[in-house]
């Protein structure tokens, strides 16, 4: 069973990598919860970025990553 193999190799992990690895998958859950909710539209992006794209995210927005 493929859980039986994720959790072998987890088990060949080194301690003080554990962190990062809970931060991976961790993140790449909430990732898919993300995509269930709001599917987005692949392809280009058609226009021009205006400069709030290169502003930075507001403090609302970043706390749904955490």
């Amino acid at each position: 069973m493929l859980i039986q193999k994720i959790v072998q190799e987890l088990q060949d992990i080194p301690e003080d990598k554990l962190a990062e690895l809970y931060d991976l998958i961790h993140y790449f859950r909430l990732g898919l919860s993300q995509e269930r909710t709001q599917p987005r539209t692949l392809g280009l992006l058609k226009g021009k970025l205006g400069d709030a794209f290169f502003e930075p995210l507001p403090e609302e927005e970043l706390q749904q990553w955490e």
